[in-house]
């Protein structure tokens, strides 16, 4: 499977490129997109300032840079926290994507987005300060009637990026079940 991988508010870290090679030692072919060229951060707080000094659309545009060359070959996008709400935007705007791997966040839905029974699988903690239960309700409703097959998993006590070994959010147990699905879901593709 091949597979566009985007990283979250942190940059393009040592725990994105560890699970681009986990995804390659599965073998599937990953790419991962430096949207910050080069720029990592050590806070949630310092990643999000520079977001907002790139701004959105300059942050769309590079992904899509990014992910254009490849999504003829159809490709799943996946992401961590703020790189799965970039995936998910680019998967519903992309009619060859094979799949979107959501990491720790979602984003909004367009109205007018619709895709064809396109496999969605999500996984992030519970609670989780960024992805509240009624924003995850109204997510997956919306994703359902933009045609999109949805499997959402939550992990009780994780925090948000816990399957980044070098945040404090790290849960091992959570982390560790998130790829043995994950990995699964992407073998069905």
């Amino acid at each position: 499977m091949n597979i566009v991988l985007f990283h979250s508010t942190y940059g393009l870290r040592p725990a994105v490129r560890a699970a681009a090679d986990r995804l390659r030692e599965a073998g599937h072919e990953v790419w991962t997109p430096d949207l910050f060229e080069g720029r990592t951060f050590g806070t949630v707080e310092e990643g999000l300032a520079f977001k907002e000094e790139l701004g959105k659309d300059e942050l769309l545009k590079r992904a899509v840079l990014a992910a254009a060359p490849l999504s003829e070959r159809g490709v799943v996008y996946a992401g961590f926290s703020l790189g799965a709400s970039i995936g998910q935007t680019l998967a519903l705007g992309d009619d060859k994507a094979r799949g979107l791997l959501l990491l720790h966040g979602t984003s909004d839905i367009a109205e007018n987005a619709s895709v064809d029974e396109l496999p969605v699988q999500l996984h992030v903690a519970e609670p989780d300060p960024f992805e509240t239960d009624d924003w995850l309700n109204a997510w997956y409703l919306r994703m359902g009637r933009a045609g999109a097959d949805v499997e959402v998993y939550r992990y009780p006590g994780a925090g948000h990026l816990y399957t980044d070994p070098d945040l404090d959010d790290y849960d091992a147990e959570a982390a560790e079940a998130t790829w043995r699905t994950a990995l699964g879901f992407l073998d069905s593709l």
